[in-house]
Parts: structure tokens; C-alpha cells; sequence
């Protein structure tokens, strides 16, 4: 990315059923979910979202092999999104084990996400 426009952090969290992509999921989806950009295309070269470029950063506590890159990318709805998972997040215990809800454990599993904006 040759400019950064701007960065939005969110947190996504699986209760129960130790999903990395759910919990992946809503960490983008709430760190773009409260934001309007007017002036975005003003600034984009060619006045172009097609030129806009995303790179999402996931901090991820487990099952890192398991996170599908591609439903983390269907979030963003405009750009060349590019996808990077590092060590981080969070396991933490539920205090309980629901197997009707897929649990296999009783982690709760937490993801950070950086999304950045450019072009």
C-alpha cells in the first residue's frame, strides 16, 4: 500500500463452538461497521473505489490453519482486500460446555482486527 488513509480496529468473539472465522468475522465487522467515508473516492487516484486497497489484520489465538480468508474478504465490500493472520487475540473459558451449540471445549475465542485503507 502505497498510501494509508486511515486504520479502524475491532474485536470479534465466538461464545461457544471455538469458530476462528466467526470470531474473525465480526472483528471486521466492527471495525467497519460504524463508519461512513464521503470524501473516500475524492482521494482514491482515478477518483476510483476499484483503486481502493484493504489489508486486514488478524490477531488470532488458536486454530489459525482453520480461518478462511475468503469469508474474512466477502466483509469488504469494495477494493483489493489482502488478509494477514499473526499471533495474538485471546482464549478465554465460557464456563461451560454446550455441545448443542458445536462446543468442543469451553474457550471462548477473542480476534483483534487493523484494517487499513489506501490505495
Amino acid at each position: 500500500m502505497e498510501k494509508v488513509l486511515f486504520i479502524e480496529l475491532g474485536m470479534g468473539v465466538d461464545l461457544h463452538g471455538q469458530d476462528v472465522t466467526k470470531a474473525a468475522v465480526r472483528a471486521v465487522q466492527n471495525a467497519i461497521h460504524r463508519n461512513s467515508m464521503p470524501g473516500l473516492r475524492s482521494v482514491l487516484p482515478g477518483n476510483s473505489l476499484d483503486r481502493m486497497k484493504v489489508h486486514v489484520r488478524l490477531a488470532a489465538p488458536a486454530d489459525k490453519d482453520k480461518l478462511d480468508m475468503e469469508a474474512v474478504k466477502r466483509e469488504l465490500p469494495y477494493g483489493t482486500v489482502t488478509v494477514e493472520v499473526v499471533d495474538g487475540g485471546m482464549l478465554t473459558s465460557s464456563g461451560i460446555v454446550l455441545e448443542e451449540k458445536g462446543d468442543r471445549n469451553d474457550l471462548i475465542y477473542v480476534v483483534v482486527a487493523a484494517v487499513e485503507v489506501g490505495y
